[in-house]
This record gives structure tokens, sequence and C-alpha cells, in this order.
């Protein structure tokens, strides 16, 4: 009876899909936990119904979306939006079409209405960013430009730039919501801001190619990915300091997003084209186990009770979810056109 239901649930879905692209208008979303999942080369963000392990809806949001993030509220989805075209590791920027910097931005989706509702500044070529805990301000690393712009949401308007390197991108809140964590994938460094002075007050050498920054439960260690090391580098929040390095077992693997249990025991990496997630003990610093997801794994999100794990796969163009203790895929989700961000709504 609960396959039937599933599969009368996601009929009803698809015919609700098909009605909003005949209307050209945006789908009504369901209430209830959702997985956001920002589309790069699509233009959009699909809404997955967790119950249902079905896209629910398909909301327009603009150019190139990526970095995906909640309120704090979880009244309202942002997505970061960019006018620069795509390009791989190593292209030359001469043999790429210019910029569009009118297609630079934030976009707010209402969760309530299922739409996008409107589009905030961000600085040049917003890839990934963080809110702060009041929800008052978003952190949004501009690849391009190599600064850290801070948006003040209820003004709509960038009150500070601050530089991080070249080629910044993930961007991370403490858990206290005191520092941000920015990495720069050129320089091979973590920039440490302070959330209220609006101040650089470290810059850390780390792996290769930083890629984005997990934190354990008390805040007292931060793991931040070297794509190019293969390791992930540890780093003591208190001193702003490197302490070591948990290298990885695969080769091939290409550590990406990095997530923590809420209960800090176990910590999860992404690896790219190696297509694996990889569980980690944060107190041992090993591998505890080694999940096949998908095509280069890339976005990342692990649920409140640490029980599921969600993965972005671009080139395969769908979602995995991961049952944590039976360390298997036990889902695959075709979201869109090249997935890259995930955010979950409770």
């Amino acid at each position: 009876m609960t396959k039937v239901r599933t599969r009368i649930a996601q009929a009803a879905c698809a015919v609700a899909l098909a009605i909003c692209t005949a209307c050209g208008g945006a789908a009504p979303v369901p209430s209830g936990p959702g997985l956001y999942v920002s589309n790069e080369m699509g233009g959009d963000v699909a809404v997955i119904d967790l119950d249902t392990r079905a896209v629910k809806a398909r909301i327009p949001v603009g150019k190139r979306p990526r970095g995906i993030r909640t309120s704090p509220d979880g009244t309202l989805v942002y997505v970061a939006l960019s006018g620069s075209p795509i390009a791989g590791p190593g292209v030359d920027p001469k043999t790429l079409p210019l910029p569009e910097r009118k297609h630079d931005g934030i976009g707010v989706i209402d969760v309530a209405q299922g739409r996008l509702v409107k589009t905030l500044p961000s600085g040049t070529d917003p890839e990934q960013f963080a809110v702060s805990l009041d929800g008052r301000r978003l952190f949004i690393a501009n690849e391009d430009g190599g600064t850290l712009s801070v948006l003040d949401v209820a003004e709509g308007r960038i009150v500070a730039a601050i530089p991080v390197g070249v080629e910044p991108e993930g961007v991370d809140l403490s858990p206290d919501g005191r520092f941000v964590y920015v990495t720069s994938e050129n320089d091979g460094t973590v920039t440490v801001v302070d959330a209220r002075s609006l101040q650089a007050v470290a810059a850390i050498p780390v792996g290769p190619r930083p890629r984005s920054t997990g934190f354990s439960s008390d805040g007292t260690r931060a793991y931040v990915s070297a794509e190019n090391g293969n390791l992930i580098n540890v780093i003591d929040t208190a001193s702003h300091a490197s302490i070591g390095t948990i290298p990885l077992s695969g080769p091939e693997w290409k550590p990406m997003s990095v997530a923590l249990s809420r209960d800090g025991t176990t910590m999860f990496v992404s690896t790219g084209r190696g297509r694996m997630l990889v569980l980690i003990d944060p107190a041992t610093q090993k591998e505890i186990a080694t999940i096949e997801v998908g095509e280069r794994p890339w976005g990342l999100v692990v649920s409140d009770d640490g029980k599921t794990a969600y993965s972005a796969n671009g080139p395969s163009n769908d979602v995995s979810i991961v049952d944590v203790a039976a360390r298997k895929v036990i889902a695959k989700v075709k979201t869109g056109d090249r997935p890259w961000g995930l955010a979950l709504v409770k």
C-alpha cells in the first residue's frame, strides 16, 4: 500500500509540474520537509519531497544558481546567481564570453509561496555564501572579485567588501556565529573574518585548492577540504592555526564539501571525481566508511539527526539519498541540469 501511495504522489507531482510548465507559472509547493537543489545549467531550483522522494516543484531563479542556504527560520531559501560564464580548471578566460553582471545576485525564494520573490545585490560572480545566525546578513564569496561581500538583508545593500584571496569559494560560519571562514582556491588559504567587526583576522595556509569548511559541534576545530591535496586540514579555531591533516586513502578522491553530524561524531566528505561519500570519525581522524554515491558528488547536506545524507551529482543530473547507518544509497532523484548545491527545509 505504501508503494502504491508513493506512486500516486509521484504521478500527482508530475501532473502539477506539467501544468506549471504549460501555464508558465510556478507550481505550488506542498508543505512538508523539502530538499532544495540548485541546478547550475538549468537556471532553476528543484524541490524534492522527502516523503515521496520525488521532485514536487521547479522554481525558475536565473543564471547559474550555485550556493544555496535557508534563512534561520526556514521561511526563505537564498540562492547565488551569476552572470559569469562557466569555466573549468585551466580554461583561458580570454576564450570565454564576457560576464553579464546584470545577472549577478542572491535570489530569494519564499518557501510558502514556492517562487522567487526578489533578487538582492551580491557583488560580482557570487558562488557560495553563509547566513548570519540572526538572518540579518549574508556573507558572499565573489569568485571573480577576490572579495567577501557582506549583504544587509533588510536594507538590500552591500555594507562591506573584504579581500579574501583569489577565487574565493567556500563560505562557512562558525557554530557560535562569530567567525566566517572563506577558502581561496588559488591561494591555498582560509581567511577568517570577524562577523562583528567585518575585518579579516587571519589567513591560514592549507592544502591546495581548498573548497569548504566544516566545524566540530563545540566549534573548537574546523575541517577544510583540499581538493588537489587529497586531504582534510584540521584547524584550531582559538589560535586560527593549522594543527594537522587527515589524508584520504583513495588516490583519485577529490575532497569537496565537508559536513559534520550535529552530534559531532561523524564527518562527511564528498569527493568529486572520486564518486565517493567518505565518512570519518573526527575523534580518531580515521575513515569509517566509504559509499559510492554517483558521478562527481559535490553539494552535500546531512539531516539534523545524522541518519540521512544527500549528495548532488552534477554530471548525472541527480541527487543521491544515503542511509548513513546502512552505509548505502537508498534512492536517486533526477533533479535537473547539473545539480550543484543543496539546502534542507524542515
